[in-house]
């Protein structure tokens, strides 16, 4: 079957419309903000939740690194679902992980896209990857597509560390 076959069932009832009201309850406010009045110099850009959004890039969004690495990101082949992680957690796709061959576990990390300046915020609960050590990071489904690397598969990053996890070290 082709990908672009698959149908999706939707949920029955007053849970079919959710998303869309869910994304209203959003957008209404933004709109009426918007036209109601002029703009501040210190006003900062309205950033709105999109599919991708997590909350650690709103827990961390102001903090700043306390190291920072460059190098190269891949992410987790989805076959790769369910199974036990590094620390003992399932790998779940849409959760915003990390492998890390030397980072301890826990340790919070701010991806960007070195290309065109995208990021994600990942906590870092495997080892990984293994093999080409110009690969610093392996990245779940969920942060490539925030990203925006699944086509590409492997994207010139810089590792922005924003707290290091009390986990153990990997060595």
């Amino acid at each position: 079957m082709r990908p672009s076959s698959i149908q999706r069932q939707s949920a029955p009832g007053p849970l079919r419309a959710l998303p869309r009201a869910a994304a209203m309850a959003l957008v209404l406010p933004l709109l009426l903000t918007l036209g109601c009045g002029g703009t501040s110099a210190s006003a900062r850009p309205v950033v709105l939740p999109s599919g991708g959004a997590n909350e650690l890039d709103a827990r961390y969004a102001e903090r700043e690194p306390l190291e920072v690495l460059r190098g190269r990101a891949s992410y987790y082949s989805d076959r790769l679902a369910g199974h036990r992680t590094a620390n003992g957690d399932r790998y779940r796709p849409r959760l915003f992980t990390a492998a890390s061959r030397d980072l301890p576990f826990g340790t919070i990390v701010r991806v960007v896209r070195e290309d065109d300046g995208r990021a994600v915020t990942v906590r870092v609960n495997d080892r990984g990857p293994f093999g080409d050590h110009s690969r610093i990071l392996d990245l779940s489904r969920a942060a490539a597509e925030q990203l925006g690397m699944i086509r590409a598969g492997v994207v010139q990053i810089r590792a922005e560390i924003l707290e290091r996890g009390a986990g153990r070290r990997h060595r």
